[in-house]
């Protein structure tokens, strides 16, 4: 277990509607982790891990107003290299150097040669944990999303006395190949995003509206001021460097098999997936379904990467039966 350091920053009430929330810094050694913690302290704790470049704000409003009007303390924060997180920048992962070290890290993966990643999958479950720590949670709910699932899953396998349910969404248990990992189309645009960090504002923008076209539920119209809005508001407020979405991909291509830890898990799991999601293959669920005994598979044919209002409503019902018992 690492050593914990745990320093109190800042906490401040911010009110939205009905619903409230107090945000800090919790401290895993010298990373600084960015939170927001909703809801009364009597409420259930949720701890929901985002995915790939998702932010604290990024958690769609409807999921975390459900939960909250249902009596539970969603907890969420801003993994290492996203937000007001600690970036891991360095030498290697300057402009001039940043292309050439993401495109050879996806060389030496697919050659099943070793990778050296700045911190894995393990680092980041423990961020969270010192989360929980920070606010002195003993036990909480878990969910975790694509990335998120994978740091969900050593999470629930390595602190098995905190967590008291597990839902797993839209992930998968290996490290994502061409057979399990994202189509062409999906992978083209990722590594895009990776190398080039000088992109303009609107250009950044256009780029994530292309990417949750292709993942997100077919049809579903992001030419809004909405989507655009939340957009600029999250690159605001990660700022011009960009470079930490590399350094992700490079912490999952280059952690260990979970295989072992995932089929350790004992708590009672949810797998929500998408029948045609384009990143994260639908077999990937199967998968999590057969090495986790104490779980139940819900696969949604309207369902591809994403939990638009629409898709939330197909499974939000049973999302709140899991959590319950």
């Amino acid at each position: 277990m690492p050593f914990y350091k745990f320093i109190f920053i800042f906490i401040v009430t911010f009110s939205i509607s009905t619903q409230a929330w107090e945000e800090g810094f919790a401290y895993n050694g010298d990373i600084k982790i960015a939170y927001r913690d909703y809801g009364p302290s009597t409420g259930d704790p949720i701890l929901l891990v985002q995915g790939l470049g998702g932010q604290l704000i990024n958690w769609p409003d409807h999921l975390l107003d459900f939960l909250i009007d249902n009596g539970y303390r969603p907890i969420v924060f801003d993994n290492r290299d996203t937000g007001l997180s600690t970036r891991m920048n360095s030498d290697l992962f300057s402009d001039k150097n940043r292309s050439r070290t993401i495109n050879s890290t996806y060389i030496r993966y697919f050659l099943r040669l070793p990778i050296n990643p700045p911190y894995t999958l393990d680092d980041m479950a423990n961020d969270s944990i010192a989360i929980l720590d920070h606010l002195a949670i003993e036990k909480t709910h878990l969910l975790g999303m694509s990335m998120g699932g994978m740091i969900a899953q050593i999470i629930a396998a390595n602190h098995k006395e905190r967590i008291k349910s597990f839902t797993l969404i839209a992930s998968s248990t290996d490290t994502p190949s061409p057979v399990n990992g994202p189509t062409r189309d999906v992978r083209k645009l990722l590594m895009n995003r990776s190398n080039n960090p000088n992109a303009t504002m609107d250009e950044r923008i256009e780029r994530s509206r292309k990417i949750f076209t292709l993942i997100g539920l077919e049809g579903y119209d992001l030419n809004t001021e909405e989507f655009y809005n939340k957009s600029v508001e999250s690159i605001q407020r990660a700022g011009p460097d960009d470079s930490g979405f590399s350094r992700q991909i490079m912490a999952i291509l280059g952690s260990k098999n979970r295989i072992k830890k995932v089929k350790s898990i004992e708590v009672q799991t949810l797998i929500i997936h998408g029948k045609d999601d384009p990143l994260i293959k639908v077999k990937n669920a199967y998968k999590a379904k057969r090495l986790i005994k104490n779980s139940q598979l819900i696969v949604l044919p309207e369902m591809r990467h994403m939990i638009e209002p629409p898709v939330f409503d197909k499974f939000k019902e049973d999302l709140l039966k899991h959590l319950s018992k």
